[in-house]
């Protein structure tokens, strides 16, 4: 689940910027499939307070039809975000939005990152909070669309809007989460994908996830 550059923004008001954003990620899904890949993650973009929410949803599902009719066979993958900023894809339903503007819906995924839909204001710290917000992802957005999970703990509070990558169980989050999810079903087959913030340590937390599995 390769991740596409951090600086792609599809709704930018800037028609120069926008323009580039668009062959960037047009560039990146067709070097994903010569490279035999099936995805690629992307944040969904920033309206810079130049647009509404609406508008800026519309303009990056286009942009996402257009890559689409000129490129093959590769997922585009809409990840979740923190909310930070003008940042777009902070909700469920604007994930939905994109997705029902799209026309090829084979060709259109979702990754969540732990991190961020908690400091957008999922509370997935507690078990009745995980059960509650997963619910609200089946039924704004569905599993069907899952393409990958980001791992993470977050060292901002909740409903914070800041992404800010935490250790597994440093921070506000805490372990449950992960627990419940190495023995949720709907996640099987689905690749969790560790982005904490210390590498040393990936080994160490692997290891720790893989401890969960069985014991809910």
């Amino acid at each position: 689940l390769p991740h596409a550059g951090y600086l792609i923004n599809l709704c930018s008001p800037d028609g120069e910027k926008a323009k580039k954003s668009f062959l960037a990620l047009k560039d990146e899904v067709e070097r994903a499939h010569l490279l035999g890949l099936k995805y690629v993650n992307f944040h969904p973009g920033a309206h810079l307070n130049r647009y509404s929410e609406r508008e800026a949803l519309n303009i990056i599902a286009d942009r996402i039809n257009e890559i689409i009719d000129q490129t093959e066979d590769v997922v585009l993958v809409l990840e979740t975000t923190a909310g930070q900023g003008s940042n777009l894809g902070y909700r469920f339903e604007h994930l939905a939005e994109i997705i029902e503007q799209v026309e090829d819906k084979s060709r259109i995924g979702v990754c969540i990152d732990t991190c961020h839909i908690f400091a957008a204001g999922y509370d997935i710290s507690t078990e009745g909070g995980y059960i509650k917000t997963f619910e609200q992802f089946e039924e704004i957005v569905g599993f069907e669309y899952l393409k990958g999970v980001h791992l993470n703990d977050s060292k901002t509070p909740l409903g914070s809007r800041k992404d800010r990558h935490a250790p597994l169980g440093e921070g506000y989050i805490g372990l449950t989460p992960f627990r419940l999810m190495v023995n949720d079903d709907r996640f099987r087959g689905v690749p969790l994908i560790l982005e904490t913030p210390e590498p040393e340590r990936w080994r160490e937390e692997i290891e720790l996830l893989r401890g969960f599995v069985g014991k809910i």
